[in-house]
C-alpha cells in the first residue's frame, strides 16, 4: 500500500483526472468533427523530423490512419485516466502522443507556424509540461487507491 497523505492523494488524483479530461475532450472534438484532419497541422511541421510528418500528410491512407490513431488514442487515454484503469499504459501512450506533437511543432527560436501558438514558448511548451505531469502519474499510480484498478485488484 502506498503511504500518501490525504492531500497528496487528492492532488495526484486531480492531476490524473484533469489531464484525462483534456485528452478526452481533444479526442472527442476530433471524432465528432468528420471533416477534421491533421493534414494541415502536419504540413506545417518544423524541426528535424518535419520530413516524416509531411510525408504522413502527403499520403492519404497514412494520414487517415494517423488521424484515426490520434482521435481514438486521445479519447482512450482520456477515459483511462479519468476512470483510473490501465493508467500505466495510458500514461505511456499519452506521453508518446505528446512527444509526436512536440516533435512536429517544437517550441524553438526561429520557428514560425501557420497555426498561432497559444503563448510565447522557448523550448518548454504545454506538451512538455503535460508529458512531465504524465510522468508524475506514472510514478504515483493513484488509480490503485482511487480508480477502477482498485476495484479490479479487490476482486483478485
Amino acid at each position: 500500500m502506498m503511504n500518501y497523505s490525504k492531500g497528496q492523494i487528492i492532488a495526484l488524483v486531480a492531476l490524473r483526472i484533469v489531464i484525462g479530461w483534456h485528452f478526452l475532450y481533444e479526442g472527442l472534438t476530433k471524432i465528432f468533427q468528420p471533416e477534421w484532419t491533421s493534414g494541415a497541422y502536419l504540413m506545417d511541421s518544423r524541426g528535424f523530423l518535419s520530413g516524416f510528418f509531411i510525408w504522413i500528410a502527403s499520403h492519404p491512407s497514412v494520414l487517415s490512419a494517423a488521424d484515426f490513431l490520434n482521435e481514438w488514442g486521445l479519447t482512450l487515454v482520456g477515459l483511462s485516466l479519468i476512470l483510473g484503469i490501465l493508467t500505466r499504459l495510458s500514461t505511456i501512450a499519452g506521453m508518446l502522443l505528446l512527444l509526436f506533437y512536440y516533435l512536429s511543432h517544437p517550441a524553438w527560436i526561429g520557428y514560425e507556424y501557420i497555426f498561432p501558438l497559444e503563448s510565447a514558448y522557448f523550448v518548454v511548451d504545454k506538451n512538455i509540461i503535460e508529458m512531465v505531469a504524465l510522468l508524475v502519474i506514472w510514478f504515483f499510480p493513484t488509480s490503485r487507491i482511487i480508480g477502477m484498478e482498485r476495484l479490479v485488484r479487490r476482486r483478485n
